[in-house]
């Protein structure tokens, strides 16, 4: 499935604990999230437990401190690994209404600025068919990140948005 340890101090020092499973509520294994290293998978982190709040998507690799993953806070208290991650097609679509209403983009590679390429601001649902994504309120993949796997997502806020202004978006894969 991956593997993923976190540190309760920046360059992994201090408490750790390691997981390898979806946790909804990590309060018990530490009280703060400084720095981590993403062994295997690809990872969805979340500022509150239940897998609520401002989400971190995580590659592997080693993040030293909470700014290598664009965190507003120390605060980690839930995660899952990400489904959908191999293969070799990716399939978005991307509506400009709530309950897939208005016109539709259909979206197969990463897209930097989705106003540059599709004239699009927002996005009030969307339906992913192939792969998993991560969706960012902000052009060049910054902002808050959204997770969209394999389903139907009606409204923005089923993905976890709590508006639908969208800037960019990007296929994941395992590196």
């Amino acid at each position: 499935m991956g593997k993923i340890t976190f540190f309760e101090e920046k360059k992994f020092q201090g408490r750790c604990y390691n997981c390898s499973s979806d946790c909804a509520d990590l309060h018990t294994h530490f009280s703060r999230c400084n720095s981590i290293r993403v062994e295997s998978g690809v990872w969805v982190i979340y500022e509150r437990p239940s897998y609520k709040g401002f989400q971190y998507i995580l590659s592997p690799g080693e993040y030293a401190d909470s700014q290598q993953w664009m965190a507003f806070s120390d605060s980690v208290k839930s995660c899952r690994a990400v489904k959908n991650i191999y293969g070799s097609s990716w399939k978005l679509r991307l509506y400009e209404r709530p309950d897939f209403g208005g016109q539709a983009v259909d979206c197969s590679d990463d897209v930097a600025s989705a106003y540059d390429t599709y004239k699009m601001r927002e996005a009030y649902s969307c339906v992913v068919t192939d792969g998993a994504w991560v969706l960012y309120d902000l052009p060049n993949y910054r902002g808050h990140q959204y997770l969209l796997e394999r389903g139907e997502y009606r409204q923005h806020d089923d993905w976890g948005a709590s508006s639908p202004g969208i800037g960019s978006f990007r296929r994941i894969t395992e590196f």
